[in-house]
């Protein structure tokens, strides 16, 4: 009987293990538990996540809300407008290779290349530069302006390319006033005179539109009426009025270099 009521420590040595066991074993428990916790809620990505940048990031709202301008197509800017908003970050300082704004000499070479042909490498883009100087929602005429002031601000003599407003007119004679061009192009035919899709001369392109401004603007109409090579009659749109694609015509025809009013 005298064993079963025997210690289980029975000497001082083992009595001193077993105090330090009861407080290492605890504290290794709670370092174990606080890691786990703290690694679980950064989720795994170790001390990257809990940077401003990260945390800023996780703040960012889901979705944004642009608002866009009511009434059909927005008004067009001015040259040194777009100049200020989309080219004026590498122009201004002549960042990346970009001919700086004022400097003749940088300007020489690209001016002699013709107004044309720097509207179409800033539309499309070239190099480092992106198309539309990274902003895809200006219009080409917008591109265009920028290019004109750019140039002159450089030594260049270019005249900065006028709205169309011809084509926002209605058609002398009409009860009443329907889409303007610029409405109808960017709802019709944008979608090939934009990129020049399937042959189409793309709106500012002078060089693409020198042709059909020599035969006239009532032959371009026609041919756009009853469609012509690739095109389709009413680019697509039977229920265009003759009236409505004349005033689309007008609007890429002076685009393009013509001179049109909206009288025939």
């Amino acid at each position: 009987m005298s064993d079963q009521h025997t210690a289980l420590i029975k000497t001082p040595r083992q009595l001193i293990t077993v105090v330090i066991l009861a407080f290492v074993v605890p504290v290794i428990v709670i370092i174990l538990l606080a890691y786990f916790v703290t690694g679980s809620k950064s989720g795994g990505a170790g001390s990257d996540a809990m940077t401003p940048e990260a945390i800023s990031d996780r703040l960012r709202p889901v979705g944004t809300v642009a608002l866009q301008q009511a009434g059909g197509a927005r008004a067009l800017q001015g040259g040194e407008a777009v100049y200020k908003a989309a080219c004026a970050a590498c122009h201004a300082a002549g960042a990346a290779g970009a001919p700086k704004t004022g400097d003749a000499g940088a300007w020489s070479a690209r001016l002699k290349q013709g107004f044309d042909t720097l509207v179409k490498h800033a539309v499309e883009g070239i190099r480092g530069m992106p198309a539309k100087g990274g902003n895809p929602d200006l219009d080409p005429i917008e591109v265009a302006r920028a290019v004109a002031f750019m140039g002159n601000q450089s030594g260049g003599k270019f005249t900065e390319p006028a709205a169309p407003a011809a084509a926002a007119v209605a058609v002398a004679g009409a009860g009443s006033a329907g889409p303007s061009g610029e409405q109808i192009v960017r709802q019709v035919c944008s979608s090939c005179h934009e990129s020049g899709k399937g042959g189409a001369p793309r709106i500012g392109d002078r060089a693409a539109w020198a042709k059909r401004v020599a035969n006239g603007v009532n032959a371009v109409t026609d041919s756009a009426i009853h469609g012509h090579a690739g095109m389709p009659a009413r680019g697509g749109m039977a229920s265009l009025t003759d009236p409505e694609m004349r005033a689309a015509v007008l609007y890429m025809f002076n685009a393009g270099g013509g001179a049109a009013s909206p009288a025939k």
